[in-house]
Parts: C-alpha cells; structure tokens; sequence
C-alpha cells in the first residue's frame, strides 16, 4: 500500500477528548433550554405524571417556588400550560384579567422578574370540549377564534408574559394576536409562532400532563406530518404576518423541516421536543435500553444542528441540576 493513501485522515480531529471537543461543530447550552410546566388551579398537592416520568403538575400555590428553584438551578425561561378548573365550550376564562392565564404569568414575573415567561395561547386546556378555538357544527370555527386569541393575548400581555405563543393552529393567528397588542398598546410584546405544528401522534403524553377532554382529533388545523413543502408555507406566512420567532413542533421526528425552515427564514428558530419524544426517551433508559444522558445530549444537539436556536424541552431541569 502506498504511503500517499489515504491522502484524508479525518480521525486525526477524533484522537483523544480534547481533540474531539476543540473541533465539535455544534454546542447548546442551558440558556439555549426553555422549560415546559403545568400549572394547576385549586389544587394543594403535585400530580405526578404517569407517562411523563420526573414530570408533574405543579400546584398554583406552589409556583412561586418552583420558579424560584428553576431560577436558582439557571433556567432562564418558561412556557406556562395551564390545567384549567373552569372550562367552557370557547375557553372565557383565559381573557379574564384575574383567569389563570394572568395568574401563571403575574407569579412568574414577580417572583422571578428577569424569568423570561411564554405564555402558550391556545384554548384546548380551558374548553368543555377539548378543542384549540370556538367549536361550531361543521369544527373550529377560525375566525372567531381569532378574536379570542387576541383577547387571551392581551390579558397574557398585561400580566407581563413576555412572548405570546400561539398554539391553537388558526389561520392568521399571528396576525390578529399582533393587531390585538398594538392596539392595546403592547407593541414591545413578542410573539414566538408554533409556525409550523404537525397533527402528531407524539403529543399523547401532553393530554395526560393537561388534563385534556377532547373527544376526537385536530387534524383538520394542525398540519399532515406528511407534508414537507407545507411545512415551510406556514412558518413563512406566520413570518409575514409578525411573529418575532418561528417553531416546528415536534422537533426529533421532523429535523428535516428544521432545516428547511432554517434556511428559508432569518428569524429565531425555535423547536419542541415533545412529550412523547421525552417518554420515550425516559421509558427506553428505565428499561436499560439506552444511555439517558448520552440520548439526551445527543437529540437536543441533532435539534440544533439542523438549525434550531431555542428547544423547548422537559429535560431542562435534568441537564440544569444533572448536568445531562
């Protein structure tokens, strides 16, 4: 064999630790992380969930120091979820000034002011039915949804949310909610977009986390997680109606999206790595399967390797008071 082959040696970047670590392409670190919770009204005791394990609803009277303890940990935002006791059929109690979309946010603010606080705008948690918006016979009734949203919006914004995230998977939601701020004079309130939100199979561990009631599926305004060209259509359309970030959620499932939306947009890009990405993870390492904290790392790195800035992910805590 000839001395001059082979000529490429990439395993001399790979020969020991350092090595490998002065070369790694991509780094994400704890302030790249924004943690999901589940607060619940009227309750005094944490619920543990089931298909979530190390995950539970917190106890509104026990927000405060939770926040705190994140805080002190270094966790630097969250995305607050309420478990709601007051459901109707259009979900009212979230555009109520004293509801506990206000509430979440008020506690989170003053008990830690710098917490950065998103608040998910959504309905599917505080309606009779389950579902993200206005049910009318023939479904989802977009546009007066829309009005709602921006309700929620504003009552979120006047609480001191800093970013308003719209989940609830309407056309032009991005655009009602910004018209709702400005005119009530939040112009400086963000809007992070679930921009682009596939109808997964991988939130089925969420429904337990927020107590969900829906009857039925949301397939007809989330998106076909067949659909790749689409994907792109929805963050660029939520591009141009204002929102200040975009998201693909999920995120492990659908890196190829990220990618693709990375280089179709030069906003901030966000990706969730969702409840059943998590369960998976969690149930695989409890049966030996797997490495918990070598998986951890290496699916919150491949989320931003394809692109991602921001990932929301339960794992927050574990890599914040582990060091996964």
């Amino acid at each position: 064999m000839s001395n001059q082959f082979p000529v490429s040696r990439p395993r001399r970047l790979r020969s020991s630790d350092a090595i490998r670590s002065l070369f790694q392409e991509v780094e994400f670190n704890l302030g790249d992380l924004v943690l999901p919770i589940f607060v619940e009204e009227e309750v005094s005791e944490y619920t543990a969930i089931a298909a979530m394990p190390g995950v539970r609803r917190i106890p509104e009277s026990k927000l405060a120091y939770e926040i705190e303890r994140y805080a002190r940990a270094g966790i630097k935002s969250v995305m607050t979820f309420g478990v709601s006791h007051h459901l109707d059929h259009v979900g009212s109690d979230t555009w109520n000034e004293n509801g506990l979309v206000a509430r979440m946010t008020r506690i989170c603010k003053d008990t830690v002011p710098e917490m950065v606080v998103m608040s998910d705008t959504c309905f599917c948690e505080y309606t009779s039915h389950g579902h993200c918006g206005v049910l009318h016979d023939h479904g989802v009734d977009n546009d007066a949804t829309l009005r709602n949203l921006g309700k929620q919006a504003v009552i979120a914004a006047q609480a001191g949310a800093d970013f308003i995230a719209p989940s609830a998977a309407m056309d032009g939601q991005v655009q009602a909610i910004r018209r709702a701020l400005d005119e009530a004079g939040f112009i400086d309130t963000s809007i992070m977009a679930y921009s682009t939100k596939f109808a997964s199979s991988l939130y089925g561990p969420f429904r337990e986390a927020g107590g969900s009631v829906l009857k039925g599926n949301r397939r007809s305004y989330q998106m076909n997680p067949m659909n790749r060209r689409e994907a792109i259509r929805e963050s660029l359309l939520d591009e141009q109606e204002g929102a200040d970030a975009l998201m693909v959620k999920p995120a492990g499932a659908y890196l190829d999206i990220i990618r693709d939306i990375r280089e179709a947009s030069r906003l901030p890009l966000a990706a969730y790595q969702v409840s059943g990405e998590y369960a998976m993870i969690k149930f695989a390492a409890a049966a030996g399967a797997i490495d918990e904290r070598q998986v951890v790392r290496e699916s919150l790195g491949a989320i931003k390797r394809a692109g991602a800035d921001i990932i929301l992910s339960y794992f927050a805590m574990d890599i914040a008071e582990q060091g996964l």
